[in-house]
């Protein structure tokens, strides 16, 4: 067995393997700094007060992801506008994100860009920035990107 980044590869055949790899080491891509959706999918949630809101859902994030907390990364997706300067990332295209109720809000990743940019809407990037994970604050997205730039797809 050989160990790439969070992954786990093996070089013997799957039939002869005594447990299978975890969901987590399935969905990291080869690069420690590459980030997909599947992972960021493998996240729980748990009811807690909240002074404010009453009840509410704080997500849990796996281990993986906190461990690349402050760390730069690289995402692919679609731009969703905010408003005329914010912009998140989406695993979807805009009338099936997460804001429509066709997705959860692990599937969108708010962006701050280094300089300010216009961007069209369902516009396919890939973007690097600082990852930021966000278990506390509910009024902001779970995961987020800083300093981001576009690295493909402007």
């Amino acid at each position: 067995m050989i160990l790439m980044g969070a992954a786990m590869i093996f070089s013997t055949p799957e039939k002869s393997l005594p447990n299978r790899v975890s969901a987590v080491e399935e969905a990291v891509v080869k690069g420690p700094d590459t980030l997909n959706w599947k992972l960021l999918g493998l996240i729980k949630f748990v009811k807690k007060p909240h002074k404010e809101y009453g009840e509410v859902n704080y997500p849990v994030v796996n281990p993986t992801l906190k461990g690349l907390h402050k760390k730069k990364v690289v995402l692919t997706g679609f731009i969703v506008p905010i408003d005329n300067t914010n912009y998140a990332l989406s695993k979807n295209v805009f009338a099936s994100c997460f804001f429509c109720g066709k997705a959860g809000p692990e599937t969108i990743a708010g962006l701050k860009f280094k300089k300010p940019k216009k961007l069209k809407t369902d516009q396919y990037v890939t973007i690097e920035g600082t990852f930021r994970v966000n278990e506390t604050n509910v009024d902001d997205w779970i995961y987020n990107i800083d300093d981001a730039v576009i690295v493909k797809g402007d």
